[in-house]
């Protein structure tokens, strides 16, 4: 810290920080799945570095960490293209889902030779379980071998048989449905859990609590739904160490913690125990005794932990500086999670029952950088017509600089992705990437958000488009009439569903001068046409069933009103995108271009749905940076990385 550059002010978005696209590759990971068996934590680094590598990680604590898995070897299961639940460790033995061929491995700890135990098909998997008494694997199967004939992947319920897996065809224990998941059994062996869930719902909307009643010889004799249904949705259902089924369940509103054959949440609270199963493997909660319950919950956007006795339903806050909790697993008075601050990265957390002891094991980023360097998140409530909606503020801040007098900042509002999903308070970088540059950051969970329970959620029912369109220009305008944010230059961000919001806000509203659209989507029908099974039937809800509602989508596709677009958009966007196919970026950057709108169109070849590679995730910051600096003509600190800008 110099005092010249204090005593000297800066223009916003000039302002030089040591929160570059650097740090957010080198030395930066990704943590996924954490788990804790036999007192050893595990959990994925996926590494930017290494091109997006997802490497499983062992700590001892005697013996301190260790990478398990070689490389060139990446754990990802592709199944609902998100994946999740992608390995198992049990004694001596490593199971997981190979990223480049999606088949199972089997491989000894400390060994780097693996063995497949399933064929090379056009199968995934994933939400592995062992069944011990048999020696087979349980777990999800998405069979996507009629894809060419244009079928739906079909998914199942199977188990391999682990003495001679590749010889032994997979018993198909459970299929019919169009999508399961959390297949567990119980500790005798005879019954296994799982949900499922059908057209047109997802898992946040409604599935269904079963159990299948298993014989000797593994054989299903019976399957019978024991909650849930078309409206509630149930999360993570787990057995106890005492034989009993426990879940979430949103049937009161909001997800609270449920026991089955008890008619009440066993914690009944306006807070949400659960989050959207984008994933498989999700867990927020687990049996850290016989007798007692280690949760997390949310309530107004922040996480928190608390230990609920299951005899009782007596609960208690346990004392902690984290404000977003994930990944919670437990065992013999234990437990591991993901956790971040507002001032400290996301990282990986012991817990100790008996001592209430907090211990990180590693940090997503091995960086140190001071506190004093990051803006911290401020919850504000806003009003849009009579909703109430939520969100976090950043202000613009670096100790090192101070914008001229007078100066407002310019502000980004970040739409998140889903379009169910959340943001959090937790330390981000891609956050104080923009702040300490001078950027204010409106981070909002408008509505149709998760966190504020199942009504608030429901909200984007028919209305994708339109409230979370309103919601995120009424943040931008509650700001500005805070003194906040310059009027001038209002930027909106946001990626696949965020990145549609983005370009619907910017074509069906003047509140914004540009924007950044990140494998967004431009037009609806096409999605609700060409992408994945998961996703196929989200749009049924939130715009109305294809084709009868064909006029909606039409109404609210961007591309169909590109004349009513008249400020500058950078989109950045996976040739391999499966879930929101390339061409929805090029149809929208070719409408701009013939209508002389400054636009900048990115592409990674090598990409998918998020941009995993280190040169990927730097390129969309860097250029990102640079794109509004040419628009609005401030200076940068540092060059750009020289971005084409057509019509500019």
């Amino acid at each position: 810290m110099s005092d010249h550059s204090i005593t000297n002010s800066t223009p916003y978005g000039s302002w030089k920080s040591a929160i570059n696209a650097e740090l957010l590759v080198e030395g930066s990971v990704r943590l996924a799945e954490a788990s804790l068996v036999d007192g050893r934590y595990y959990w994925l680094e996926s590494r930017p570095s290494e091109k997006g590598r997802n490497v499983l990680v062992q700590y001892c604590p005697q013996k301190g960490r260790r990478d398990l898995t070689p490389t060139p070897l990446s754990i990802r299961s592709k199944a609902h293209e998100y994946g999740g639940g992608s390995y198992l460790v049990h004694g001596d033995a490593l199971y997981f889902v190979l990223a480049e061929d999606q088949r199972i491995y089997r491989m000894k700890i400390g060994s780097d030779l693996p063995e497949a135990i399933t064929p090379e098909n056009e199968s995934r998997y994933a939400d592995l379980h062992l069944d011990t008494k048999r020696n087979r694997l349980i777990c999800i199967e998405e069979d996507d071998s009629g894809h060419a004939q244009g079928q739906e992947a079909r998914a199942r319920i199977i188990a391999i048989d682990l003495q001679s897996p590749l010889t032994t065809p997979p018993r198909v224990l459970v299929e019919g449905a169009d999508f399961y998941s959390n297949p567990t059994l119980n500790s005798s062996g005879d019954q296994l859990s799982f949900l499922r869930w059908h057209h047109p719902n997802l898992p946040w909307d409604g599935t269904e609590l079963c159990l299948a009643t298993l014989s000797d010889q593994g054989e299903v004799s019976e399957v019978t739904q024991v909650a849930g249904g078309d409206n509630e949705s149930i999360f993570q259902p787990q057995w106890s160490p005492l034989g009993e089924l426990y879940y979430v369940s949103d049937r009161n509103n909001w997800w609270n913690l449920c026991k089955l054959g008890q008619d009440t949440p066993l914690w009944k609270k306006e807070a949400e125990f659960a989050t959207p199963q984008w994933v498989f493997g999700m867990s927020t909660y687990g049996f850290i005794s016989a007798e007692e319950i280690l949760c997390t919950y949310t309530e107004n956007g922040l996480w928190y932990l608390a230990s609920v006795n299951t005899l009782t339903g007596e609960h208690q806050l346990i004392q902690q500086p984290y404000c977003d909790i994930e990944s919670l697993r437990c065992e013999n008075g234990k437990a591991i999670m993901i956790a971040a601050a507002r001032d400290s990265f996301p990282a990986i957390i012991s817990f100790d029952l008996a001592s209430e002891a907090l211990e990180t094991i590693a940090s997503s980023n091995k960086r140190s950088l001071p506190a004093e360097l990051f803006s911290s998140a401020q919850a504000i409530t806003f009003n849009v017509d009579e909703r109430e909606v939520h969100g976090f503020y950043y202000p613009p801040h670096n100790p090192d600089f101070k914008a001229p007098e007078g100066e407002k900042p310019p502000l980004i509002v970040f739409s998140h992705g889903g379009p169910t999903g959340a943001t959090s308070a937790g330390l981000n970088l891609k956050v104080q990437y923009w702040t300490s540059r001078g950027f204010a950051i409106l981070d909002v969970n408008y509505s149709g958000s998760t966190g504020y329970g199942r009504e608030y959620r429901d909200r984007l029912t028919d209305k994708w488009g339109i409230y979370d369109v309103e919601d995120v220009c009424a943040g931008a305008e509650y700001l500005v009439n805070q003194g906040l944010a310059d009027p001038e230059r209002l930027l909106i961000k946001g990626g696949s569903a965020g990145g549609y919001t983005v370009l619907a806000a910017l074509t069906f509203h003047n509140t914004f001068k540009a924007g950044a659209s990140h494998y967004g989507i431009g037009e609806l029908s096409s999605l609700a046409k060409d992408t994945h099974k998961f996703e196929s039937r989200y749009l049924d809800k939130l715009v109305g069933p294809w084709p009868s509602a064909e006029a909606i989508y039409q109404q609210r596709s961007p591309i169909h009103h590109v004349e009513q677009l008249s400020c500058p958009v950078i989109f950045f966007q996976g040739l391999e995108d499966k879930v929101v196919p390339p061409n929805q970026a090029e149809t929208m950057v070719r409408a701009l271009k013939e209508r002389g709108i400054p636009v900048s169109h990115i592409t990674f070849a090598n990409e998918g749905h998020g941009f995993r590679s280190g040169d990927s995730i730097k390129m969309a910051l860097e250029g990102e940076l640079e794109f509004y600096s040419r628009i609005f003509n401030f200076p940068l600190a540092e060059a750009g990385p020289g971005i084409t800008i057509e019509n500019l």
